[in-house]
C-alpha cells in the first residue's frame, strides 16, 4: 500500500512577506513504540513549536526514518512510501536546513522539529494522499536567519503615486563601509527579497561596531537601475533613517520613489575636466607675447608697411 504525503513549508519575514524554504530537507519518521506525551497532544489538534535539535537526537532516531525528500524552490515537497498497515499513530517532521535561502550564511546542517500529527489520509487509486503546510513564525524564522549570521530584507518599490514597480534593480548599500552588500530584481508586482550575510558587509577589513548595536547588521541605502540606466539614487544620510539603521535578520523596508535621469558622477567630472582644459588653454592664448608687426601697429596707428 502507498502512501503520498504533500505539503509546502515557507517562513514569515513579516506580515505579508513570506520565504519558501528552498532546497531544505524534510524527514518523516515512524512513531516511537512507547509514545511520549507530547505525542497524545498531537491527537487534541495541538502542533508543537518549532525547536532546534542536536545531532545527538537526529541520530537516535535514524532507525525510525520512514521516507525523506527536498523541497523544490517554492518550497513544494511530495514525501512517499510503502506501507503494509493503514497509519492511525502520530507520526514525526523534522527539518533540515544545510544552508539559508539565498545561499547566505554558515555553511552548516540546522535540524528542527516541525510537529508530530496524525495526517488525514484519503484513499486514492491504490492508496492513501494526505497533505501538510507549515509557516514558520516570523520571530523564530528571525531568530535561524542570526544564529546563521544571515539577513533577509524585503519589500515593495512603489512610485510616489503609489503604483507599484516591476522589473527594476535594487542595490543596497551599507553605509558604515559605502560597500554593495545586494542587489535584486523587483518581481511582476514590485515586490523584492534580498539576501547578504556578515561577509558581505565589509570592504576588505572589519569595521568597528557601534555600541548599542543588537543586530550587528549595516546601516542600509538604495540605488535603483532600469535597463543599466541609475534612475533614482539616496544619499548615505538616508541610512540614518531609524528603521535603516542596524537591520534586523528580517526586515521590510518598502521604497517610495520618482524616477529621473540622473548623470552619472564620472560623466560629471569629464565635463568639469574639459571645461578646465578649455579655460586653461584660452589663458595660455591670451597671455602669448604680441608680435613686431601687432606692436608697430599699435604704437604708430597705421599699418605696417609692406615689401615691394
Amino acid at each position: 500500500m502507498s502512501y503520498l504525503l504533500i505539503g509546502n513549508i515557507s517562513a514569515l519575514i513579516c506580515d505579508d512577506c513570506i520565504e519558501p524554504l528552498a532546497n531544505a530537507r524534510i524527514r518523516i519518521y515512524l512513531p516511537e513504540n512507547n509514545p511520549r506525551e507530547e505525542h497524545l497532544t498531537v491527537v487534541k489538534g495541538i502542533f508543537n513549536q518549532l525547536r532546534p535539535l542536536s545531532a545527538r537526537e537526529v541520530l537516535s532516531k535514524a532507525d525510525r526514518l520512514l521516507a525523506e525528500t527536498t523541497l523544490d524552490e517554492r518550497g513544494n515537497f511530495r514525501l512517499r512510501w510503502e506501507q503494509a498497515h493503514l497509519f492511525t499513530e502520530a507520526l514525526e517532521l523534522d527539518l533540515c536546513l544545510d544552508q539559508m535561502p539565498g545561499k547566505t550564511g554558515n555553511l552548516q546542517s540546522r535540524n528542527y522539529h516541525l510537529s508530530f500529527m496524525v495526517p488525514h489520509w484519503k484513499k486514492h487509486m491504490a492508496g492513501y494522499v494526505a497533505a501538510y503546510a507549515y509557516v514558520i513564525p516570523e520571530d523564530i524564522w528571525a531568530e535561524i536567519y542570526r544564529s546563521a549570521g544571515a539577513w533577509v530584507v524585503a519589500g515593495t518599490v512603489r512610485h510616489t503615486t503609489g503604483v507599484a514597480q516591476p522589473g527594476l534593480r535594487i542595490a543596497a548599500f551599507n553605509a558604515l563601509t559605502g560597500k554593495k552588500i545586494a542587489e535584486v530584481t523587483s518581481n511582476p508586482f514590485g515586490r523584492y527579497i534580498m539576501h547578504f550575510s556578515r561577509r558581505d558587509l565589509y570592504a576588505g577589513r572589519l569595521q568597528l561596531v557601534k555600541e548599542g548595536r543588537r543586530n550587528m547588521g549595516p546601516d542600509i541605502y538604495f540605488k535603483i537601475y532600469k535597463d543599466e540606466q541609475l534612475v533614482w539614487e539616496e544619499d548615505e544620510i538616508h541610512a540614518l533613517a531609524p528603521d535603516r539603521q542596524d537591520i534586523g535578520p528580517c526586515a521590510r523596508l518598502d521604497i517610495v520613489f520618482k524616477p529621473g535621469i540622473i548623470v552619472r558622477a564620472t560623466r560629471q567630472i569629464a565635463i568639469w575636466l574639459n571645461a578646465v582644459k578649455a579655460f586653461g588653454e584660452a589663458r595660455k592664448e591670451k597671455s602669448k607675447p604680441l608680435s613686431a608687426t601687432v606692436h608697430h601697429k599699435m604704437v604708430s596707428g597705421r599699418a605696417p608697411l609692406t615689401e615691394k
